[in-house]
Formats: C-alpha cells, sequence, structure tokens
C-alpha cells in the first residue's frame, strides 16, 4: 500500500530530516558539530570563498555553535576524514569502510579516474611519502608543461590518484592545500576495513540518503555514485516487500522513505526562521529535486558568462516558512569586514513580504558576524520596492 504526502508535507519531512531549521543543542558544541555531520552523512568541500567556504556554512546552517576549529579539531581526532561523496566531502569515519567500493573499483580499474593512470610515478609518489612522511603537491618539483583543464603537474595527479583508490589520505589541510599521509599511518586503530558486499553496500545508501533527506528516489540516491543505479533500484524494491521501507506518493512522482521517518511530520517545524544557505548545502545540491518539490528552479551562476547572469555570481538560496524564498548574491569584503548584498531577488511566490525581510534582518546579522563582519551594504533588490523597507530595517548593520 502507498502513502501519500502534499507537497507541503512532503517539504516539512525533508526540512525536518536536513535539520534545518536548527533545533537547540544541549552539550558540546563540538560534538553537535559531528553529529550534523554523522546524521547527514557527508558534507561538501568547495573552494569558493566569498562568503565563508560551503563546508562551514552548511554546517554552521545545523550548528548555531559552529566554529572552523571544530572541524579541524574532528579531523585532528580522527571522527571525520576526507574522502568523495557525490563530490569532495568530509565523511564520519565511522562509515569509512562504506568509502571502500569505490576506492576498490578504481584501483581494479572497474573505474574511471579523471586523471591518467601512471603507475612508474605513482610507485615513485608513494615510496617518497613512505620514508618521508606526509606531503603537499608543492613538495615535487616539476619544471615541465602542466596538463589538461586544471592545469596540474604530474605529481599532483599522481597524488589524487592515490587519494581515490585508498593508498593516501589526507589527514589534514595547509592554507587550504591537500597533506597526503599514507592510509595506515592516519586510520585510527581498530578502523573496521571489510569490504562491505554489494548488497550491505546498497542498503547503507538508501537508509543513509532517506535517514537525511526524507523520501528520496533512486535516481537520487544513486547520484552520481558510480555503478550504483540497478543495485539501488533493486535493492529498494526489496526493502519495500520486506517493509523496511514505505512509498510515498508526492503529486505525480513516487518516493521512497523509512516508516520512522514520518514520525517528524508531527513535530514543529520553525517556520519563522529564516537561515541563508550554501550553494552546495546537503538540501539543495540536486537541483532537479528542488525543482519537483520546491519549486524552485536554481542554478549557480558563477559558472555562467557575467551577461547572462540574473541573480549574481554567488547567490544564497534563502529559506524561509518552509520554502525557499529568495537568492541573495553576496560577497565578504575581508580587510573592510563589510559584506556586500549585491542583488536580493524574491521569488514570485512570497507574498508576507514585510515579516520575511523582518526574518532576514534577523538572520543577517548572525551571518554577518559568522563571516567576520561587521558593516553591511545593500545594492540592488528585485522587486526594487523592496529596498528602502530593508535598507531601514537592516540600519544599524550599515554602520
Amino acid at each position: 500500500m502507498k502513502e501519500s504526502l502534499s507537497t507541503e508535507q512532503a517539504r516539512k519531512l525533508v526540512l525536518q530530516s536536513q535539520r534545518i531549521p536548527p533545533t537547540h543543542h544541549t552539550g558540546r558544541a563540538t560534538e553537535a558539530t559531528l553529529a550534523a555531520i554523522e546524521h547527514l552523512g557527508y558534507i561538501q568541500i568547495d573552494t569558493i570563498s566569498v562568503v565563508q567556504r560551503a563546508h562551514h556554512h552548511t554546517l554552521w546552517n545545523r550548528n548555531p555553535r559552529y566554529k572552523a576549529s571544530q572541524l579541524d579539531q574532528l579531523l585532528s581526532d580522527k571522527q571525520v576524514f576526507e574522502y568523495w561523496s557525490h563530490a569532495a566531502a568530509y565523511l564520519p569515519f565511522r562509515d569509512y569502510r562504506f568509502s571502500l567500493p569505490r576506492k576498490h573499483a578504481l584501483a581494479r580499474g572497474d573505474q574511471s579516474h579523471w586523471y591518467k593512470r601512471d603507475e612508474r610515478l605513482m610507485k615513485l609518489v608513494l615510496k617518497r611519502i613512505a620514508s618521508e612522511g606526509p606531503l603537499m603537491a608543492k613538495d615535487f618539483e616539476y619544471t615541465g608543461k602542466k596538463i589538461g583543464e586544471w592545469q596540474t603537474k604530474p605529481a599532483k595527479r599522481a597524488l589524487e590518484y592515490l587519494f581515490m583508490q585508498g593508498d593516501l589520505m589526507v589527514p589534514y589541510r595547509v592554507n587550504f592545500h591537500k597533506v597526503y599521509e599514507l592510509t595506515e599511518r592516519v586510520l585510527p586503530e581498530g578502523t573496521d576495513t571489510t569490504l562491505p558486499d554489494p548488497q550491505e553496500y546498497a542498503r547503507f545508501l538508501i537508509t543513509r540518503f532517506l535517514r537525511a533527506n526524507g523520501l528520496g528516489q533512486s535516481t537520487e540516491i544513486a547520484y552520481l555514485l558510480s555503478g550504483t543505479k540497478r543495485l539501488v533500484s533493486a535493492t529498494l524494491q526489496d526493502m519495500v516487500f520486506s517493509g523496511e521501507l514505505l512509498q510515498i506518493r508526492v503529486a505525480d512522482k513516487l518516493y521512497y522513505a523509512l516508516p520512522s521517518s514520518l514520525e517528524l511530520l508531527g513535530k514543529p517545524l520553525a517556520r519563522s526562521k529564516l537561515k541563508i544557505l550554501s550553494p552546495f548545502d546537503n538540501l539543495l545540491i540536486q537541483r532537479n529535486r528542488m525543482k519537483s518539490l520546491f519549486g524552485f528552479d536554481y542554478l549557480i551562476e558563477c559558472y555562467v558568462p557575467e551577461p547572462k547572469r540574473r541573480y549574481g555570481y554567488f547567490s544564497l538560496p534563502v529559506l524561509w516558512d518552509g520554502k525557499l524564498v529568495a537568492r541573495m548574491d553576496c560577497k565578504t569584503e575581508r580587510k573592510a569586514s563589510r559584506m556586500h548584498i549585491y542583488h536580493l531577488a524574491l521569488e514570485p511566490i512570497v507574498q508576507k513580504i514585510d515579516a520575511l525581510l523582518l526574518a532576514l534582518r534577523n538572520e543577517l546579522e548572525s551571518f554577518l558576524q559568522f563571516n567576520g563582519c561587521n558593516k553591511l551594504q545593500l545594492h540592488r533588490t528585485s522587486p526594487a520596492s523592496v529596498k528602502p523597507e530593508l535598507q531601514i530595517l537592516i540600519k544599524d548593520l550599515t554602520r
């Protein structure tokens, strides 16, 4: 038997599962950060820093007491590690063995890598790290021509291949540059390194996704996970048959959910609390999903030529009242401790504009602090009529 949810109920289930807006946490702030990573399954790493980087931004939105030093501490304490989810990410060490299927597939050549394999150079790089200890790409001298779209030197390509197939790990970064070390020197003692069988791996992917996202489709669960789509689809059917999963109909689409997740619909959602999201937030990363469930057609325009941008270089989605209601193109001017809002664009669905702007003003105060800023400059809004009202509300933030 299939359950049915309204679109509004589905949105509530997704947001409650994503734990955003966050509820109050007791205990140590670092523990709350680890709990967020373990619940979500991964936190995407990104290099763009016009505002706080995506991994910090996403964690701060789940834990208001978050500080960047907490992530460094969790890495140092070997509670989390860096690897690949659908993209570069921090993952909880408790899930380490589920990173092994991809690593083994790459080592066997069953999956392709974006870099060409150079066995001779990989052996030389591995031997040098074994004898010298942790090294960065810059520690390998190279005066020749760099290769490919990303202009990468050969040693960097070898390091990344060894990292992706599991011979090396990244225990920490220096100025955001990776430091590589032998995996056996990084793994905590007692780490489970048994390779999960395909069925166990598929069940892990399914339950991890549904726990963190409330409901999902097979294509969403297998998103950018090479070679998993058929296995995930078959395992979903098995889990429905055994009663471990429910099938949920939302409008004209069919989703899967853990039975226990529906209990979240009985809990209140902090609708009055506004959150300014990273473009790489776990909630948002699958754009088609957001379009289908939230009616939010989102594109990061930093990859779009400037004349063709509608909203701005790095517009941040704004969540309020259980909906995605705006996009805000921001940039921090760190030396001046100033944040610029180059363009705030409201979605057509917004009706209670006054309430939205007041909620935005309240969140901007915290967002400025999080980004190390104490001044705010508003440049443009859409519609333009919104700007004078917001300018008044943020007057005390524009000093």
